[in-house]
């Protein structure tokens, strides 16, 4: 769920898709810059008198009901934990509202972080096409199209309520051939590519769907599948959810294997015509060992780096492990991480067979 939530913020910054959202009881998210520190001090809270910092900010309103007007905004009048101290320039979302005796009511909500994100994918974009030149930019449309197919059908369609399973493979079957064609060009390498990804990619999810059984996981690990759950009314299946998460997140790191396989198979094939299929198999297989001993460690380290602050909450626990692996919001992970490195590890071979045989009939 939060890859969810991560590639839904990259497209809002993609596509330009960000305004004013109105939230329940007529509350308002204002933009605004802070242009004054009116007041800043220490104040103290509760039994234990533990300090905290109280600022009153003057914010110039630059998008919202309010624009071009000067709101005064309190932070640190309520004990809160990491709590931030800002400063003149930064610039802040503003939740409006009426209080009950219908005066105006302020509460900084978060940073405005579009500039730096913005920023950063500028300097993606200008990378990718200075170094990889035409493919570069065939590659942002690869990218560009992912999204596409992502909001318009796989999201929509499993908040209206179908199968998560089957609209994320439909999507996955959308998104490989044009990212694949538009990345590495209309050739039989990338066909082959295709074929392997897609094969792969159904026995990870059967694998999937297998395991979340036997391990019992329902996908209500994290806090987000329990909003969504309520928010939905339940017309939302969590665990196909959870299990179109995993499909979707193998999706992309199988690209990188299999056009990888497909190449080295046609380079030994253009290099030395004489070899056979079964010697073009195992030649490229010799690689191909290589491929997986990176990507399965590359792939480790993805959802490790994911889940780190929960790791470090698990490994300061007087409990044992036997007992802390069998937490679901742990075991998820395992599975997730463990059907994701075998669908990467079948998709070397099943490539690299293919690849053979198509390479071995070329004339």
């Amino acid at each position: 769920m939060k890859k969810i939530i991560l590639i839904i913020f990259l497209g809002l910054i993609i596509f330009g898709y960000w305004g004013n959202f109105v939230f329940a009881q007529d509350q308002e998210i204002l933009e605004g810059q802070v242009t004054k520190i009116l007041e800043e001090k220490q104040i103290s809270f509760g039994e234990t008198q533990e300090k905290q910092l109280f600022q009153k900010l003057e914010i110039l309103v630059t998008a919202g009901s309010l624009k071009d007007k000067k709101i005064e905004v309190e932070s640190g009048n309520l004990p809160m934990a990491n709590l931030p101290k800002y400063k003149v320039g930064d610039k802040l979302l503003v939740a409006y509202s009426l209080d009950l005796e219908g005066n105006d009511s302020f509460q900084i909500t978060d940073y405005i972080r579009r500039d730096s994100l913005s920023f950063l994918f500028s300097v993606f974009v200008i990378l990718a096409i200075l170094i990889a030149g035409w493919r570069g930019i065939t590659s942002l449309v690869g990218m560009a199209v992912s999204f596409l197919v992502i909001f318009i059908f796989v999201l929509p369609k499993i908040l209206a309520g179908s199968n998560p399973v089957l609209i994320a493979v439909l999507g996955s079957f959308l998104i490989i051939p044009v990212s694949f064609y538009l990345s590495h060009g209309l050739n039989k390498k990338t066909t082959v590519a295709v074929v392997g990804t897609i094969l792969a990619l159904a026995i990870t999810g059967i694998l999937a769907g297998f395991f979340v059984d036997q391990a019992k996981l329902t996908g209500f690990a994290s806090e987000e599948a329990g909003f969504l759950q309520v928010a939905k009314q339940g017309t939302v299946n969590i665990k196909g959810l959870l299990l179109a998460g995993i499909i979707i997140g193998v999706l992309g790191v199988l690209d990188d294997i299999t056009i990888s396989q497909s190449a080295i198979v046609f380079q030994l094939k253009q290099a030395n015509p004489k070899l056979k299929k079964g010697q073009l198999f195992w030649q490229a297989m010799n690689v191909g060992q290589d491929h997986i001993a990176s990507m399965v460690n590359t792939l480790i380290l993805v959802y490790t780096g994911a889940a780190l602050p929960l790791l470090l909450l698990f490994i300061n626990t007087p409990h044992p492990f036997s007992e802390v692996i069998n937490y679901e919001i742990v075991a998820e992970e395992v599975v997730r991480t463990l059907v994701g490195s075998i669908g990467l590890i079948l998709a070397v071979p099943i490539t690299t067979f293919i690849a053979s045989v198509i390479a071995n009939e070329n004339k």
